[in-house]
């Protein structure tokens, strides 16, 4: 077998993997799990299967990226009462294994000024949902409908314009990746290789 063939295989098999998981019907049960859980317990951030899912499937983008918004919304009150009710037996723990208890503090500080500004921008911070939602519950720092709605609005405006946009280009994304699948990974492998050279030089 050819050296591209055996380096394209496993990119292939993902490829056909993504199409047949994104007709199950479980696939945006899957895409709503990871969205409660990015917001409540785990940062694990749904927008690479959102991503994937909306390029298998482009005509139903939107759609996922509302299951999205849900899964997170919903798991925000999740993370609030985790905040609230286990911050010493889990919230805690939590934060500290992802070391995440300076940015905790901050959140609490920010909260006093400005709270629905907070959340509406929370999706476009490095800091992890779950760390905000925690914040909001802990001694009751935001009352729970205020979060949700906050939560609900900031997430529309994360996750909804991804849908959108692969709606749009999605199509073309994926016939270009169909199409040109052997370049495609040669070109991400050469950029990977790029930006490794460049980091070990500059840092």
């Amino acid at each position: 077998m050819p050296v591209k063939e055996v380096l394209l295989h496993p990119i292939r098999r993902l490829k056909s993997w993504l199409e047949g998981f994104a007709e199950k019907p479980y696939a945006a049960i899957a895409l709503f799990g990871c969205g409660f859980v990015e917001a409540s317990v785990l940062p694990l951030a749904p927008d690479v299967l959102l991503i994937a899912l909306g390029v298998t499937k482009p005509r139903k983008s939107i759609f996922y990226s509302l299951v999205a918004v849900a899964g997170s919304s919903v798991g925000a009150l999740v993370g609030y009462y985790v905040g609230n009710l286990l911050f010493d037996l889990v919230g805690s723990r939590l934060l500290e294994f992802f070391g995440a208890g300076q940015q905790f503090r901050l959140l609490l500080q920010e909260y006093s000024v400005n709270a629905w500004l907070v959340l509406l921008l929370a999706g476009f911070t490095a800091i992890p949902f779950m760390v905000f939602t925690m914040a909001a519950g802990f001694n009751a720092t935001i009352d729970p409908a205020t979060l949700f709605f906050a939560a609900l609005c900031g997430r529309l405006i994360r996750f909804v314009p991804i849908g959108i946009l692969l709606y749009v280009i999605g199509p073309k994304v994926k016939y270009f990746f169909d199409r040109y699948l052997g370049r495609t990974v040669v070109a991400i492998g050469l950029l990977f290789i790029l930006f490794i050279v460049v980091a070990r030089y500059f840092f």
